[in-house]
């Protein structure tokens, strides 16, 4: 992490007690919450550490780096009087940065233009901006069915074992904001607790696809130190909020994996000795997590804007653990992924049912994507879910007590599994919602009666004019293969 150069003022060496990552101090006057100290050991080494509380003349210090061979006669705590700052600058893009932020690409060091608080500052309410308009993430459930917003908070829950990190670096490496330029666009990626094989995955994934001078990424490695974990979020954040709220820019930023950055939270609280709350878990991650998550969003006389797209594991595949529980009270809905679509060869496995995206009625429709999305979609949801409760219904009557309408409905389901949620590239908005549009071309108009007469007429229309747009083979002349019964320009009938 990069911090402002300046002289201690203070050293003292009253350590009383070192409990896993933490040192406790006496006579600690003049000493602030969230200082930024430098902690001496016995051998001359100096770790990063912070002030998490002080109470009277004692306080408690988070080491970074651990405090393995600490002891508590010699190790000094040399005072900064300043907050956990990093060297923010448009020198990031491109670069890979450890969880604390020190360069680990092998790079030169950083030149930052200004130096930032990690923590960031509260957005006062009235000075937000709603989110109205999408970002295109290539994946067809999320653009199609649960469309993500500039400025909003998203969370993936996963469980152990699914391809969330697979997920994650496809959207890193596809997502765009349409109408912008390459260089209106950046990616924040900051993996927690991540194995080597994967970080190495996240790179090479984004290198591939081009998008790495576009992405700024932070790696807390599974064998570094557990408590940098609860850093690595805030440090990803604030070089977001710099991109977005000084340089104009529009960026998405990734987390993963929550669930280690929880588990972290968990060990500081434990080593504090404080109350446990649900299932060992802090009671205050709620507040915790809302520092982090609430960071997302948009200002009035700014143009960027930070989106957030969280992952998290959920343990035993319980979507009411404390984790996504809490976090789902925060965020603005969920995208979740099915074990059981995985088992099956489905990529991105997300299922659809328990998915949500609260602001995606704030940026579709008319003049921000297409009119016919909103009504799509939910033509599209409604028969999935029926086609869902055949399934189970089968399984106990059998599928001879179907009739036609059943039948095409099951049909129908099984044909949005294996072409719409599954996808081998990226799709654009268009391909998604021409692909429903295919899809529901089983059914007739009348059986569809989530989308209004006026989206049909209007895509009736819309298929005439390309028709007659394009050159006209002998065989249509003869009046042969023609996709569907609309009308020409005169008003008379158009038959095949």
């Amino acid at each position: 992490m990069s911090d402002k150069l300046s002289l201690p003022t203070v050293e003292l060496r009253t350590v009383t007690y070192v409990s896993g990552p933490l040192l406790f101090i006496d006579h600690a006057g003049g000493v602030h919450a969230e200082e930024v100290v430098d902690v001496v050991t016995p051998d001359g080494e100096i770790r990063s550490g912070q002030v998490l509380e002080v109470d009277g003349d004692r306080a408690v210090i988070e080491v970074y780096s651990g405090t393995r061979g600490l002891d508590l006669a010699t190790t000094r705590i040399r005072l900064g009087g300043d907050s956990s700052r990093l060297g923010v600058g448009l020198d990031l893009l491109g670069r890979m940065f450890d969880g604390s932020g020190r360069p680990i690409d092998g790079g030169p060091p950083i030149m930052p233009e200004e130096f930032w608080d990690v923590n960031g500052l509260p957005i006062n309410p009235a000075a937000r901006r709603y989110p109205s308009e999408f970002i295109e993430t290539g994946i067809s459930t999320i653009d199609g069915l649960n469309t993500l917003a500039r400025g909003q908070k998203l969370p993936l829950f996963s469980g152990f074992g699914l391809p969330a990190g697979e997920l994650a670096a496809d959207i890193a490496t596809h997502a765009r904001v349409p109408g912008a330029e390459d260089d209106e666009f950046v990616v924040v990626f900051a993996a927690m607790g991540t194995t080597a094989r994967e970080a190495s995955f996240f790179r090479r994934h984004l290198e591939e696809g081009g998008r790495l001078n576009q992405t700024v990424l932070f790696l807390n490695l599974a064998d570094d130190p557990t408590i940098e974990r609860l850093l690595t979020p805030r440090l990803a954040l604030t070089t977001a909020e710099f991109l977005a709220f000084e340089r104009g820019i529009h960026v998405l930023v990734i987390l993963t994996d929550v669930t280690n950055y929880c588990e972290a939270l968990r060990e500081v609280a434990t080593a504090r000795e404080e109350v446990p709350g649900r299932r060992g878990y802090p009671g205050y991650m709620y507040t915790d997590l809302a520092s982090i998550f609430e960071r997302a969003g948009r200002l009035h006389d700014r143009p960027g804007s930070v989106t957030q797209l969280v992952i998290l594991s959920m343990p035993d595949d319980d979507i009411t653990h404390p984790i996504p529980d809490l976090s789902g009270y925060i965020t603005e809905g969920q995208i979740v992924l099915s074990r059981d679509l995985h088992r099956r060869g489905v990529f991105p496995p997300v299922d659809v049912l328990p998915s949500l995206s609260r602001l995606m009625n704030a940026c579709v429709g008319e003049g921000k994507t297409r009119p016919d999305h909103r009504p799509v979609a939910d033509q599209v949801y409604s028969l999935y879910a029926e086609g869902r409760d055949l399934r189970r219904l089968i399984a106990v009557v059998g599928e001879g007590s179907l009739n036609e309408t059943d039948r095409r409905i099951l049909k129908f389901a099984d044909e949005f599994e294996r072409r719409f949620v599954h996808q081998q590239e990226r799709r654009e908005l268009d391909e998604t919602l021409d692909l429903a549009w295919e899809l529901l071309s089983v059914f007739p108009e009348e059986e569809l009666k989530r989308i209004p007469p006026a989206i049909f007429a209007a895509r009736s229309e819309a298929l005439a004019n390309e028709f007659f747009r394009t050159e006209v083979s002998p065989k249509r002349e003869a009046g042969q293969g023609l996709p569907f019964d609309g009308k020409a320009d005169d008003g008379s009938p158009l038959r095949p």
